[in-house]
């Protein structure tokens, strides 16, 4: 196991990076769609009080 050590080690952290981007991409998106919802609700909101 000592003679992979290196090699685990490295595995390891470039899972760890991986998964960092990846949670940073899913958090990215989340806010995205979370703005695009409010947008649209506010135009729908908008339509809403034209139709009144």
């Amino acid at each position: 196991m000592r003679a992979y050590a290196d090699l685990l080690r490295s595995d390891f952290e470039g899972y760890i990076a991986d998964i960092q981007g990846y949670f940073r991409c899913l958090d990215a998106e989340r806010q995205r769609a979370f703005q695009e919802a409010r947008e649209v609700s506010e135009d729908y909101g908008r339509l809403v009080e034209l139709l009144d």
